[in-house]
């Protein structure tokens, strides 16, 4: 049946029109029937070993536009609507976007199921169900506030299954209810499903704000994802949250074995478990627990386990690597506690270092510890971090195990970053070397035969100012922000934390403002754009956010200042503010400290929309700048081995034992004036001096990610960035390498390196 014949059947049915006589919503609404159905129908890969990949986040974005494209229906569907006289772009605008992630990790899911289905393998994601996502940002008063972020329409990409799985806690029990979202594969007939598990009585909305009642599991334990851990209750909520997922999907996985005829003792040879970050960890005491209930004894329990499971570590801060009291988890989860305890002992007998011990001595369960000690692989995601990883952050696992460290640079779906957020870019490419590079993006090397070509760089240029223009109307639009779409933009997005410096961003700005002052004005206007969230109970991060806003307020407000530089945080960012902003970026900003960003792909994000990256040798901005030639990336800073060695000590330690001095910085003559003007008349009037003079201190008394140590250097290297932006055609060749050296970078190359060297789908 034609497409356009099945949506005059939808509506009909829907809602007794035609599609002519239908306002946008109703198309919108009979669009995501359509589509969702179409995916549906759609057979899932078939193997003789299957993934399941745990996260607790899957930043997924909008989803009628990608599972469009995946369809190969989204030029007629195009069509269709503008026959109609409608804009598929408005009807997109209309779907709300589904809060399952926060940053970088959740968004690397999303893209890791879209190539696993494009791939055709056997895979499916495992997650929770979040009804009201991290938050919806919201700035009153020049500060960050948090409110609900429902997503959950009665036409929704949720599948009900009709299958549910009882999960033990101490004291109750909880049934977990199964709901999927299909993942339609791009280039192929195969769709496979994001697993949801979602509590059988969720609450409504009855709160105001974020805070709610975290004693409540079973009603609430799928309400936020990372729910405040500011107080005990938080913790606590976090553990029955990964516990119901891993419990779920422990029991799916062996459902799913038992069902296709398989023996619990061949486990490993027909399933596959990542596990993504640490936060789906009790997996693996879980499936042992489970599998001896059945029968098995500990060791052959733990030999499927063994061989079954795999850990992507994301990151080098001790944060992330979590360390759960025991207690915890004997009030959540008791009946894991004689695994975990059994698990402890085995490992401490075979292995006395306590520093790879499952429990220290304070009683806690680290969780790294317990998946690389119970698993077959560990791996990194870019080159650097696993580096870092094998030579100091876990070298004592490595030194236990080197067979099972590798590394798996991380890719970005180009489905989604460049085909369907920057369209205009993307017909420019498909005019200069065909399509071929939908399918397979090493080809858009071929660019690279098209440097020297006038035409095309001017091209490339009068594309990204159409983008720009496109997001100032947006800005203008929603938030009533006003920018010069001439000026050079300059974007920092991502999740806020101290180690991704937005702070030093904000004192290149503080430096500027003062020289325009002083009359010393730059060669060309600036605009300075934010987008992140902070956690709600990172204090400190809000009140980088605080001092942002203050300065975007200061300089809207200063008419001698606002025509060379402009400052602006869009209000919660998200994967569609990512669609928007992305494409329209000159300079990316990737300054997190040396050897903090285990990789980073909003950086590969910007690279293939045609910016340049300016940041420091850290995450994947080292494969960014192997690949495309520092004549084409702007770099600065100090490198990851001399920030390993302050942090060490080495040499005249501070009291926190790190050997860098704040002070020592902040006193040269090129520093302090920016440290200083945070407490300065002009932003005090503005903004809350307790929080800007808690800042002010900080940076200058601890400043535990270094911004000071590298401000002088990133500021010289914005402004030589700044500068060659005047070059036009220089600057776009730039971009043509940018883009054309982009392709490694897919997410397709990364699934196909997994499955390769971990997973081995058969």
């Amino acid at each position: 049946m034609q497409l356009n014949e099945q949506l005059w059947q939808m509506t009909q049915a829907r809602f007794g029109r035609a599609p002519d006589q239908c306002d946008e919503h109703q198309l919108y609404e009979a669009l995501l029937l359509l589509t969702n159905r179409m995916a549906q129908d759609r057979t899932a890969p078939e193997g003789e070993r299957k993934l399941y990949y745990f996260s607790a986040e899957f930043l997924m974005g909008k989803l009628l536009s990608n599972n469009l494209l995946a369809l190969g229906i989204h030029n007629e569907v195009k069509q269709l609507l503008s026959d109609l006289g409608r804009d598929l772009g408005v009807i997109e605008s209309m779907e709300p976007e589904p809060s399952l992630g926060n940053g970088g990790l959740g968004r690397l899911a999303a893209c890791f199921l879209d190539s696993i289905a494009a791939l055709g393998l056997p895979g499916d994601g495992v997650g929770l169900n979040y009804h009201y996502g991290l938050f919806r940002q919201k700035f009153e008063q020049g500060r960050q506030t948090e409110v609900p972020d429902p997503w959950i329409e009665a036409d929704s990409w949720l599948i009900p299954t009709g299958v549910s799985f009882t999960v033990p806690f101490g004291g109750f029990e909880l049934k977990a209810v199964l709901y999927d979202i299909a993942i339609p594969g791009a280039n192929n007939q195969y769709a496979n499903r994001l697993h949801l598990f979602d509590v059988a009585e969720p609450a409504a909305q009855p709160w105001v704000g974020i805070d709610f009642d975290k004693g409540d599991i079973a009603h609430r334990l799928t309400s936020f994802l990372y729910p405040d851990d500011s107080d005990e209750a938080g913790r606590l909520l976090r553990v029955y949250q990964q516990y119901f997922m891993v419990s779920a999907g422990a029991q799916l996985i062996l459902s799913e074995l038992e069902s296709k005829g398989y023996a619990l003792s061949t486990l490993a040879d027909h399933v596959v478990v990542q596990i993504n970050d640490t936060h789906p960890s009790m997996v693996i005491p879980e499936l042992i627990r489970l599998l001896t209930e059945k029968g098995m004894s500990f060791d052959a329990a733990l030999d499927q386990v063994r061989r079954t499971c795999a850990y992507t570590n994301h990151t080098i801060l001790a944060e992330a690597l979590e360390k759960w009291p025991l207690s915890f988890i004997e009030k959540v989860a008791p009946q894991l506690v004689p695994v975990i305890r059994e698990l402890d002992r085995r490992m401490k007998e075979a292995h006395p270092d306590p520093k790879v011990a499952i429990l220290d001595g304070q009683n806690r369960v680290h969780m790294a510890h317990m998946d690389i000690h119970c698993g077959f692989s560990v791996n990194g995601v870019a080159a650097l971090h696993t580096e870092i990883l094998k030579n100091s952050e876990l070298k004592p696992f490595y030194d236990l195990y080197p067979e099972k460290f590798n590394n798996k640079t991380n890719g970005v779906t180009f489905r989604r970053w460049l085909e369907a957020c920057d369209p205009r870019l993307t017909g420019l490419i498909d005019e200069c070397i065909g399509s071929g590079w939908r399918q397979d993006a090493a080809q858009l090397e071929k660019l690279l035969d098209f440097q020297n070509d006038e035409t095309v760089l001017d091209r490339l240029l009068e594309v990204k100012q159409r983008n720009k223009n496109h997001l100032c109307r947006v800005l203008w639009a929603t938030q009533h922000i006003e920018l010069d779409p001439k000026s050079v933009f300059d974007i920092q997005v991502k999740r806020l934390h101290e180690y991704k410096r937005q702070q030093m961003n904000a004192l290149y700005i503080i430096r500027k403002y003062l020289e325009i002052k002083s009359g010393k004005l730059p060669e060309r206007p600036v605009t300075v754009l934010f987008g992140a969230k902070a956690a709600p109970a990172y204090v400190m991060a809000k009140r980088i956010i605080h001092l942002i806003l203050c300065l975007q307020k200061l300089i809207d407000q200063d008419p001698q200042v606002r025509p060379w530089l402009r400052v602006a945080m869009v209000e919660n960012y998200n994967v569609t503010w990512a669609e928007r902003l992305i494409p329209a970026c000159d300079i990316s900003e990737q300054i997190s400290l040396a050897s903090k960003e285990a990789s980073g792909t909003g950086n590969m994000k910007f690279m293939a929309n045609g910016a340049v990256t300016l940041g420091t040798l850290d995450g994947a901005n080292v494969e960014i700048a192997q690949l495309v030639g520092e004549e084409n990336i702007y770099t600065f800073g100090r490198h990851s081995d001399e920030v390993i060695r302050m942090y060490a000590g080495e040499g005249d330690r501070a009291p926190d034992g790190r050997s860098y001095h704040p002070l020592e910085f902040y006193h040269r003559p090129g520093v302090e004036p920016l440290v200083d003007f945070i407490v300065s008349p002009e932003l005090l009037s503005i903004g809350d001096p307790v929080e800007l003079s808690a800042l002010w201190k900080d940076m200058k008394s601890k400043d535990w990610f270094m911004a000071l140590l590298d401000v002088e250097d990133y500021i010289a290297a914005k402004d030589r960035a700044v500068r060659d932006y005047g070059d036009r055609r220089a600057w776009a060749k730039k971009m043509l390498v940018n883009i054309a050296k982009s392709g490694y970078f897919s997410s397709d190359r990364t699934i196909a390196q997994y499955n390769q060297d971990i997973w081995k789908l058969k």
